[in-house]
């Protein structure tokens, strides 16, 4: 009877064999394509890896490895079936990929494992090797391998220091020499709020231990011998990066401010010595891309130097008709790049770059086409199974991202392009050309939005505007002198070239900054979730990777992602970690009371808010008052505490004094305490936040709604018990 009851309701249910029949002549139409979802579980799994909140052990990651290891056979043994043995092969091979992806995470995590400052100290002396010199706009970074550090024990010394000079060029230092500075050294600082950047993180893996600020400038104790009792791999990769900090240091002489700073990061991929001003220019104007080597710059000296070299040879009629002058061109191209790889120092952008650059001219060296979205997936894996960190990172996730789109773009599009060429000639090949870089700087600034929204709370809306102007100034002027300079460097004679690229260079600079003055130029927006992320980057791989109707679902995720996105809210209180400053969102600025924050924690406070930092009104900075009461809309201070009055009617105190702790705990409905509460029991409101759970948990975000409900996200819950974390009071 349930059956005709259904059926008359009309509440008929799909038939599961016809679905499955679907699902089969689906997988089948697309059987080419859904291997590229391998490197997307190999992703997966790394992103699960750094998703937990718990460090997995050892016995653990071997059982893990162990999965990918029995599913990969089992997956070959079931493709040789039919369609439904062939769907259970995609579902092996891909869980195998993503246990694949998670053990190559820990095992990097466990690898790069080095000891950790846990507390401040200083001023002390350290004296170690000099490994990296960075010029800085305010001062140059300087980098110590195997430091020794009086008050510190072998087993408790980190592997490598960073600290901050007053010089910004770092001048009179070598790399390889052993130097002594004294310095005050604290552990990499944990997340200015939960869900922000965590530098601690990024220092795990790159074994730096320690970070602070020098007292005056470096001595050197010994000189480099040289390289006595390192590998060749690690002398090379010192004496490339002296000859970066050399050329550096000759072009920021010949060309002062932003434009010599800006013409040597093109030059050595090192954009410290870059004013904020123009950095934030750049972003604003969607220009930020320029000063990243990745695919466009690769492309160009790759074109430049094929080009020249092929119409160079082809002006010898013997050369041209009896040797492969083509072949001899794309290998003079791919040393070139490889060199010019090394010189910007081999960020994750510049290796997938060089990857593909590297086989698409391999691929015409051998006569075959290269240019593929099989060809970009596998070069993700390349890049990620040596360091599987930088999938966190933006530079990887924007530079995928908009190779990925232009590719899929470039899939759907041919047609209409060939369309548009017609019957050929100089007409049809400009209407294809301009046809080609709109849609070229529409994808580009499409796929790069979402990874830029979440991790600069930024999206710069006039970029397709202000890539038509400055990107044919970097491909037609600026990246040609660049080469030039190159050839001419080892000669001395390069001094002429640099001039000229720096005109280039400051045209772009204004162009950056014409664009970014307009109004609308770029928008803030509230911190983005996780998930939001995560789901909308799983819309976009769907529509790179599938074809025909099937991509148009990704569109679907991408709309969950935004939808969420939107409905997220910032917090209506943040608190720091150390009990100094707390600040409250009131409308499109924040109030920030107590001792004044560090420039970094107010800039991630009112960003992660939505609200632009260098903005007139974004934030009033409040002092603690002095005796009497000071009213700020639903804040109200005086010298002992603040009442912060929520949604829903939600009462928070901010305790300074102690002798306002005993009202307040019977009056609010939350209370804070800034400082330490003895002999004070606080156990009316919902909900107390002591000094000690701000010196344990970090900074502390709290959300209000319209039911009085209390929402509370500390920095140590969102990062969880791993390697890179210091655990406080546990």
């Amino acid at each position: 009877m349930q059956g005709p009851r259904r059926r008359a309701a009309g509440l008929s249910l799909p038939d599961p064999a016809a679905l499955w029949r679907a699902a089969g002549e689906l997988f089948a139409a697309e059987r080419e394509r859904w291997p590229l979802w391998l490197p997307v579980a190999f992703a997966a799994g790394i992103a699960l890896y750094f998703a937990l909140k718990i460090e997995p052990s050892a016995p653990a990651l071997r059982v893990i490895a162990g999965i990918a290891v029995f599913g990969l056979p089992l997956g070959w043994y079931f493709a040789r079936g039919r369609v439904a043995g062939q769907v259970a092969a995609a579902v092996l091979f891909l869980g195998a990929a993503g246990a694949i992806g998670f053990s190559v995470a820990g095992w990097r995590a466990a690898d790069v494992a080095a000891p950790v400052l846990v507390k401040r100290i200083g001023p002390v002396p350290v004296t170690g090797r000099l490994v990296a010199v960075e010029p800085g706009f305010k001062g140059a970074r300087i980098t110590i391998e195997d430091p020794e550090i009086p008050r510190l024990a072998a087993a408790e010394t980190p592997k490598r220091v960073r600290l901050r000079l007053l010089r910004r060029d770092g001048a009179g230092l070598a790399l390889g020499d052993t130097i002594r500075v004294t310095a005050t050294l604290m552990p990499p600082p944990a997340p200015a709020a939960p869900g922000a950047y965590d530098f601690a993180r990024d220092a795990w893996f790159n074994r730096l231990g320690a970070v602070g600020f020098a007292y005056g400038q470096p001595r050197v104790i010994a000189r480099d011998d040289g390289p006595t009792g390192e590998g060749a791999k690690a002398a090379f990769m010192r004496w490339m990066a002296e000859l970066r900090r050399t050329l550096h240091e000759r072009v920021t002489a010949l060309v002062p401010g932003d434009r010599g700073a800006m013409t040597a990061a093109l030059l050595t991929g090192d954009q410290g010595g870059i004013s904020p001003v123009t950095m934030d220019a750049m972003r604003d104007s969607g220009l930020a891309h320029i000063l990243s080597i990745s695919g466009l710059h690769l492309a160009l000296v790759a074109g430049i130097l094929f080009f020249s070299l092929r119409a160079l040879l082809a002006l010898s009629p013997t050369l041209a008709l009896e040797y492969p002058i083509k072949k001899w061109a794309a290998g003079f191209a791919l040393v070139g790049i490889a060199v010019y790889t090394l010189f910007t120092g081999a960020a994750v952008p510049t290796q997938r770059s060089f990857l593909m650059a590297g086989i698409v001219l391999f691929a015409v060296m051998v006569d075959r086409n290269a240019i593929s979205m099989r060809l970009l997936a596998w070069a993700a894996v390349a890049v990620l199974l040596v360091a599987p960190e930088s999938l966190l990172g933006p530079s990887f996730q924007m530079s995928f991202a908009a190779v990925g789109g232009l590719i899929a773009a470039f899939e759907v599009a041919r047609p209409v392009l060939a369309r548009l060429r017609g019957e050929g000639g100089l007409w049809g090949s400009l209407r294809v050309a301009l046809a080609g870089a709109v849609l070229t700087t529409l994808v580009a600034g499409t796929a790069t939005a979402v990874p830029s929204l979440y991790h600069f709370d930024r999206v710069a809306l006039l970029g397709l505007v202000a890539n038509f102007a400055a990107v044919p100034v970097t491909s037609f002027w600026v990246m040609p002198w660049a080469v030039i300079s190159y050839i001419l460097g080892p000669f001395g004679l390069d001094g002429f070239a640099i001039r000229a690229m720096s005109w280039g260079v400051e045209a772009t600079i204004w162009i950056a900054r014409t664009v970014a003055s307009w109004p609308g130029a770029a928008t803030r927006l509230p911190e983005m979730p996780p998930l939001a992320f995560a789901v909308v980057m799983f819309g976009f791989a769907w529509l790179m990777l599938w074809r025909w109707r099937l991509r148009l679902w990704g569109a679907g995720f991408v709309a969950i992602g935004a939808i969420m996105t939107l409905l997220a809210r910032p917090p209506d209180l943040l608190v720091a970690g150390d009990g100094q400053s707390f600040a409250v969102r009131d409308g499109s600025r924040m109030v920030m009371v107590g001792e004044r924050p560090g420039r970094f924690e107010r800039e991630t406070w009112l960003r992660r808010a939505g609200i632009d930092p260098e903005a007139p009104l974004a934030a009033s900075l409040v002092g603690w008052p002095g005796p009497g009461a000071t009213g700020m809309g639903s804040l109200a201070c005086d010298a002992a505490a603040c009442l912060y009055r929520g949604a829903g009617g939600v009462r928070v105190s901010l305790v300074r004094e102690p002798s306002a702790a005993v009202e307040d705990c019977r009056r609010a409905h939350v209370v804070v305490a800034l400082v330490s509460l003895p002999r004070i029991r606080c156990s009316e409101p919902k909900r107390f936040i002591g000094r000690f759970d701000l010196w344990r948990e970090g900074a502390h975000a709290l959300w209000f709604d319209d039911a009085g409900t209390v929402k509370v996200r500390t920095v140590m819950a969102e990062r969880g018990a791993r390697p890179w974390v210091l655990l406080r009071g546990r």
